[in-house]
C-alpha cells in the first residue's frame, strides 16, 4: 500500500481528532524516519518530546525486549523488582523524596492536581471542597475534562462542558501581580508550565519562576511545575525551572521519561507532600508497572550517559541563533531553550511545514502561525546545518 491508500483508510474509520502531515512513517531511527513510499525524513519534532533519546534507542530498545521475556505487567495489588529500582532512580536524578508513577502526562496532571488537593484539605485545613488551583492563561495540561475546562483555548475546551472554573481561577502567564490577585485564602497550589510548548515555546519574563516560587512560600501553597515537555533535557537543562534555580513542591514529568518506547508518567514530591496519598486512594492498573518501570530506567540513564542535556543546551543555541539569521519578512520571533524552538511568522504556518516535509524535514505548526522545532537530543551539529539549510530555502523562497 502506498502513502494515499493509508491516509484513505484512516480517513474512513478513524477518528478525526487530529491534522497530522500527510506522511506515512513506517519505520525510524535516531533522528530520521522513512514512510511507506521510501521516503527519508528529519525528524524535528520528537513525538513532542517523547523522543528526546531518539527514535528506536538500542539500548533502551534492549531492555524493553529483555524484560518483556520475563513479565510485563502485575498489578499493584503485588509489588515487582523493577519499580523500586525505578523509585530511586528519580530519587537520585532529581533529589526528591517519591515519586508516583502513572501512564500519560495528563494522568500525571491529574495526580498532581489530586494530591495538591488533598494537601490542602489534611495539611493546610482548606474547607472541604473548597480547594483552588491557580493556572495561567495559554496553559496546556492534557485533554481530560477536568484540565481542558481551566483552558483559555476553544478548540480545546468548547463543547465538552460544564466544568468547575471556580476552583481553577486563571491568571495571566508571566504577571506575577495578576497572580498574587488571584490567590485566597482557599488556594492549595499554582500550577504552571516552565516554558508553554503547546502556546509556541513561550518563555515568562525573567524572574517570573522565583516569583511563583516566593508567593507560594508566603502564602502557605503549592507550586506544581509541569515538566512533561520541556523537562528532561529538552530545554537545555535537565528541568526547565533550573533556569530560575526553584524547587517547586510537585514536578510532574512524563514523555521522554521512556524514551518513547512505553507511556510513563510520574510525579515528583517530598514526603511532606506525597504522603498525603494513602492506599486506595489513587491508582493506575498499567502505573508502575515493571515493563514500564524498567523502560523509565533505562530511558534516564541514557540521558546521562549521552551528555543529552549537554547537546541540547550547546546545539539549542547554536540552531536558534542560525535561526534568528536567517533574513526573511515572515519570521517576527524567534523563541528559545535548548533544542526547543518556536518560530513566529506573520502568516499562517501550516504551507511552510508542508513545504518543509518536501525538503525532507518533519515539524508541526502551533496556534496557527508558529512552526516548532523539537529534534531529538542525539541530533549532530551536522545534521542541523543540513536542516538549517533547507529551513532558510523555504522560508526565504514564500
Amino acid at each position: 500500500m502506498n502513502t494515499q491508500e493509508y491516509i484513505a483508510l484512516e480517513e474512513a474509520y478513524g477518528a478525526h481528532n487530529y491534522h497530522p502531515l500527510d506522511v506515512v512513517v513506517s519505520r525510524a531511527e535516531g533522528v530520521w524516519v522513512s514512510d511507506v513510499d521510501g521516503n527519508r525524513y528529519l525528524d524535528c519534532l520528537a513525538a513532542y518530546s517523547a523522543l528526546n533519546q531518539g527514535h528506536c534507542h538500542p539500548a533502551i530498545l534492549k531492555t524493553f525486549i529483555e524484560q518483556a521475556a520475563f513479565v510485563t505487567l502485575t498489578s499493584r495489588a503485588f509489588r515487582n523488582d523493577r519499580l523500586p529500582l525505578l523509585y530511586k532512580k528519580l530519587h537520585d536524578m532529581t533529589g526528591y523524596d517519591m515519586s508516583l508513577p502513572m501512564n500519560s502526562g495528563a494522568e500525571a496532571v491529574e495526580t498532581a492536581i489530586k494530591t495538591a488537593r488533598r494537601w490542602g484539605y489534611d495539611v493546610k485545613g482548606i474547607p472541604e471542597n473548597k480547594a483552588e488551583i491557580v493556572v495561567a492563561s495559554g496553559n496546556f495540561h492534557g485533554r481530560t475534562t477536568t484540565i481542558v475546562g481551566f483552558s483559555d483555548d476553544p478548540s480545546s475546551y468548547r463543547g465538552f462542558g460544564p466544568y468547575c472554573t471556580e476552583a481553577f481561577p486563571m491568571h495571566e502567564y508571566g504577571n506575577l501581580e495578576d497572580l498574587k490577585s488571584k490567590i485566597t485564602e482557599n488556594t492549595c497550589a499554582v500550577m504552571i508550565e516552565p516554558i508553554q510548548g503547546e502556546g509556541g515555546v513561550v518563555i515568562p519574563p525573567d524572574g517570573y519562576l522565583k516569583g511563583v516560587e516566593q508567593l507560594c512560600r508566603e502564602n502557605n501553597i503549592l507550586f506544581l511545575c509541569d515538566e512533561i515537555q520541556s523537562g528532561l533535557g529538552r530545554s537545555g537543562k535537565m528541568f526547565a525551572h533550573y533556569y530560575e534555580n526553584v524547587r517547586p513542591d510537585i514536578v510532574i514529568i512524563g514523555k521522554a521519561l521512556s524514551g518513547g518506547f512505553y507511556p510513563v508518567s510520574a510525579i515528583l514530591a517530598d514526603r511532606s507532600v506525597l504522603g498525603v496519598i494513602h492506599p486506595g486512594e489513587h491508582g493506575s492498573t498499567f502505573g508502575g508497572n515493571p515493563l514500564g518501570a524498567a523502560v523509565a530506567i533505562r530511558a534516564l540513564e541514557v540521558i546521562e550517559e549521552e551528555n543529552l542535556i549537554e547537546n541540547s543546551a550547546e546545539l539549542g543555541a547554536y540552531m536558534t541563533d542560525r535561526l534568528r539569521a536567517i533574513d526573511s519578512p515572515h519570521i517576527t520571533e524567534v523563541r528559545g531553550r535548548g533544542l526547543w524552538i518556536g518560530l513566529v511568522l506573520d502568516t499562517k504556518a501550516r504551507p511552510y511545514t508542508e513545504a518543509l516535509k518536501e525538503e525532507g524535514i518533519l515539524c508541526k505548526e502551533t496556534h496557527e502561525n508558529i512552526i516548532r522545532f523539537a529534534p531529538p537530543l542525539i541530533i549532530t551539529k551536522d545534521i542541523i546545518d543540513w536542516a538549517l539549510e533547507r529551513i532558510e530555502k523555504v522560508l526565504t523562497s514564500k
